[in-house]
């Protein structure tokens, strides 16, 4: 699965387009109320990216236990310390109910904490590589 995040960003104007295996959509995120940047941060994304892809997995592994899962609640948190510093402190909670025993569900849960893929990206410190960059000068004026 190819997965990628596109930001195109001017005085005012915020758009996000999203691409897994080719397939795109869009998302709305307002840009900052002084006009230049996104209103939501990085490492909100970050997070929400965490509870995010926790969810969807207990979903999709409850689907193999034949487990009906009624609801979920994943809240995610951490600390940036400093400009250009790493996430420290980085930890998630989650709530569960499904038609299933507390054990069932426990073990549910632990097993989607091992096969979540953004928590196992970060767990495994990925390399990130700014692989192409371009520098155009503006003739625009606000």
């Amino acid at each position: 699965m190819k997965i990628s995040a596109r930001v195109h960003n001017s005085h005012a104007q915020h758009h996000v387009t999203l691409t897994t295996d080719a397939k795109a959509h869009s998302i709305v995120i307002a840009p900052k109320a002084e006009g230049n940047g996104s209103s939501t941060n990085g490492g909100e994304f970050l997070l929400l990216a965490l509870a995010t892809c926790y969810c969807n997995d207990i979903y999709r592994e409850a689907t193999k236990r034949s487990i009906k899962v009624t609801q979920v609640e994943v809240e995610a948190e951490g600390e940036f310390l400093a400009e250009g510093a790493p996430a420290t402190r980085v930890t998630y909670r989650a709530k569960i109910s499904a038609h299933a025993s507390e054990a069932a569900i426990r073990e549910l849960m632990l097993y989607t904490d091992k096969v979540a893929e953004i928590q196992n990206t970060l767990r495994a410190s990925t390399p990130v590589t700014l692989s192409d960059f371009k520098a155009i000068p503006s003739t625009d004026s606000f």
